[in-house]
């Protein structure tokens, strides 16, 4: 046959991306419902929605540009104080360790306390008092009312303040903020002073709180003193108790009878001792024996004895015993010898006369001791019974008088050291009059209001991004649809897409032809012999990509057969009767009879033909069936151009009985639920859908990089004619009788 006209109806308005990502390909289960943040997904949206994004920063700087201009200036001026913990000593117990003890608050308890003096409302309104920051019409305005100026003005001191502690140190800073930088200086200054002035004050009220409550004390305690002392005389005299003066507490020994009593005890035993001594001798004499007394008188007695008996003794070795002058001498002898005898008895009779004496006169005195102090301790047991009650009433007089030396002590103590002592906080530098205003500051609200633009400007650009919950990006695919992607498609820089598609070179021909080279290995035998290519609605570019890619099988040396499946709204118009799709399942006519070969090389097309009554009805059909069977065994590659999912049932019934089946997507306009439901139909009818490709996929947006060649308008058998509001590109077919 000779070359006919085609016309093809595009239901691709834009066309679509350069090669994108290959991925793996099989089956998946059903498809996410949700969506995660993550980085890829915050690039991609700040990315598609740059202009969005860059218009908010570009308001936040604005506004802070707005902002900084209409901003009074501001002047802080700093003072730094010195905190020193005080240390109170009041009522110490001087029986304690060191003789004192310091009652010292815990350093963090005395720096939040000072921190929120500092801050408080009463240091405030003392200083608008003494700086009268009330008659200034600056601060309180033209009100005449003292009372609600001198709040003002306290309020406006509070709210100017700002009081920082310095870290690891007792350093606090005290600033001021104000318009006027003498004001600040001044108000900042008067903070400092009014708080030292308070603190001094506060201590000088405590301390003499503190004298006029030991004044008090001081009174009560002496008259109990007093009073103790009356009641100890008064008993003392009424019992007629003397105290001796011994300082021990409760002894018989203070009293006057006591004390007799002690020398009588000492008296009867020093008696009883000579009584005992005194017998011993009596008895020992009166048993006998010689005695140094006896001896003595004897003595020259005894000599005479001793000197005759020498004699004696001499003149017998001369003379016989009988001899007249032996016997004499013996006579004289004797008579010294009785002598002796009747000296020593008279001694001895004396002496014992004399110990019995000594005797009976110690056992009398001790028997009229012993009487003595039998009546005395009968005296002493009735008073130790009232020095009893002396003991209790004298002990209260010594308790209140340690009380009433203490507590004289304590007062002289605090009268010398406890008026005022170490302030509690000190200055280390005064508050100087600033040079310059410090607020606003240009720089810093031009980075904040950078900042909360693109935070906005995300926030926005995200909050959009999940409103408009289309399918976007080849995550998208894997995420939502649980499906490989094939390719991605750019949009066309001309207005006929399919001149683009001539151009090898071209971004459109390289994606459709990276898109074919992917679907080579889906399968183990390669690339499915019977594809059907669909989209979940209109208008997404399913008729252009079909074409696409049957004209991208050929340059891979494929020969491919492209059948037009819409009979509702074909996309490729012949202006021949009898001939297409319908014509062929509807009579008994062979496949080459409805088979129009075009100008490419191994490029077959079978039109949709007279649009049928019903088209589900042939293509569930076993006509059809049998004819894709017979176009598959005399074509390397079937692509059928099927109808939209959703609304119809040929898509599904395409899917049941093709090997494979691909989704065509049209990037940031078809939604994720839409194309999920499509999906779910196809997968209920039994479709092996191998994956999906986004046309008007723009993969800066996603991403944030590309590629793209430089191509020529290049002339060609291709031409495109516009043929009204049906936008129809007519393309040259040469008609084959054969294919």
């Amino acid at each position: 046959m000779g070359p006919t006209n085609l016309t093809v109806q595009s239901d691709q308005r834009h066309e679509l991306a350069p090669k994108a990502r290959e991925n793996g390909y099989g089956n998946y289960g059903s498809t996410a419902s949700g969506r995660e943040l993550s980085l890829s997904l915050l690039w991609r949206t700040a990315v598609e929605w740059r202009w969005l994004v860059l218009a908010a920063i570009g308001t936040g700087i604005l506004a802070a540009i707005l902002i900084t201009l209409l901003t009074p200036l501001k002047y802080r001026s700093t003072a730094s104080l010195e905190l020193n913990p005080p240390e109170v000593e009041i009522m110490a117990d001087e029986g304690s360790k060191g003789g004192r003890e310091s009652s010292s608050r815990n350093d963090t308890n005395f720096v939040g306390t000072q921190l929120a003096l500092l801050g408080s409302r009463a240091l405030a309104e003392r200083v608008a008092q003494n700086l009268n920051l009330a008659g200034d019409p600056t601060i309180v305005g033209e009100g005449t009312d003292r009372t609600a100026n001198t709040a003002a003005a306290a309020g406006f001191v509070q709210g100017g303040t700002q009081v920082r502690l310095q870290p690891q140190s007792m350093i606090v800073t005290v600033s001021f903020v104000a318009r006027d930088p003498q004001v600040a200086a001044k108000i900042v200054n008067g903070v400092t002073d009014a708080y030292i002035a308070t603190n001094l004050e506060r201590r000088y009220q405590s301390s003499s709180y503190a004298r006029d409550f030991l004044q008090r004390q001081i009174a009560t305690t002496r008259r109990d003193l007093e009073r103790s002392e009356r009641q100890l005389t008064t008993y003392a005299q009424q019992q007629r108790l003397i105290s001796t003066g011994s300082n021990e507490e409760g002894g018989d020994t203070n009293s006057l009878t006591g004390s007799s009593l002690v020398s009588l005890n000492t008296a009867l035993a020093a008696t009883q001792a000579r009584r005992i001594a005194a017998e011993q001798k009596y008895r020992e004499a009166a048993l006998g024996g010689a005695t140094t007394e006896g001896s003595s008188a004897a003595a020259p007695l005894r000599a005479q004895i001793a000197a005759l008996d020498a004699e004696y003794q001499q003149k017998l070795q001369a003379f016989r015993p009988d001899y007249p002058e032996m016997v004499a001498l013996k006579a004289r002898i004797d008579a010294l010898r009785a002598s002796v005898v009747t000296e020593t008895r008279t001694a001895n009779s004396d002496r014992i006369g004399t110990l019995r004496q000594d005797f009976q006169a110690a056992r009398a005195e001790e028997d009229r001791l012993r009487s003595q102090v039998s009546g005395l301790s009968g005296t002493v047991l009735d008073q130790r019974g009232r020095l009893i009650q002396y003991n209790i009433l004298k002990r209260d007089v010594d308790t209140n008088r340690t009380l009433y030396d203490a507590l004289l002590q304590r007062y002289k103590e605090i009268g010398v050291a406890g008026g005022i002592g170490t302030a509690v906080a000190s200055v280390v530098d005064r508050g100087l009059v600033p040079g310059g205003a410090f607020s606003p500051n240009l720089y810093f609200n031009l980075l904040v209001g950078a900042v909360l633009g693109l935070v906005m400007g995300m926030l926005a650009a995200i909050a959009l991004e999940f409103i408009n919950d289309t399918i976007k990006s080849p995550d998208d695919v894997r995420d939502k649809l649980q499906l490989p992607f094939l390719g991605g498609i750019p949009n066309a820089k001309t207005a006929k897409p399919i001149e683009e598609l001539r151009d090898t070179l071209s971004p459109v021909a390289e994606a459709y032809l990276s898109t074919a080279s992917a679907m080579q290995f889906i399968t183990e035998g390669g690339a499915p012999k019977t594809l059907l290519v669909t989209s979940t609605r209109p208008a997404e570019g399913k008729s252009t990509s079909a074409w696409a890619l049957a004209h991208s099988f050929t340059r891979l040396g494929k020969s491919v057969l492209l059948i037009d499946a819409d009979m509702r709204r074909p996309a490729f118009v012949t202006g021949r009767e009898n001939v297409g799709l319908s014509h062929i399942l509807t009579n008994t006519g062979s496949l080459s009879e409805h088979v129009l070969q075009t100008d490419v090389d191994a490029l077959w097309v079978m039109p949709s033909g007279t649009l049928p009554p019903s088209p589900p009805e042939l293509i569930a059909s076993a006509r059809f069936a049998a004819l894709l069977a017979d176009a598959s065994a005399t074509f390397d590659v079937v692509v059928i151009d099927g109808p939209p999912i959703l609304g119809l049932a040929d898509a599904p019934l395409l899917s049941s009985i093709a090997q494979a089946t691909l989704m065509v997507i049209e990037s940031g306009r078809t939604r994720t639920r839409a194309a999920v439901e499509a999906q779910n139909r196809m997968r209920t009818a039994g479709a092996r859908m191998v994956g999906a490709i986004l046309t008007r996929y723009q993969p800066q947006a996603s991403y944030g990089y590309g590629y793209g060649y430089g191509y020529g308008q290049n002339k060609d058998q291709y031409r495109y004619v516009a043929d009204g509001n049906e936008k129809k590109r007519r393309i040259m077919l040469t008609m084959h009788d054969e294919p």
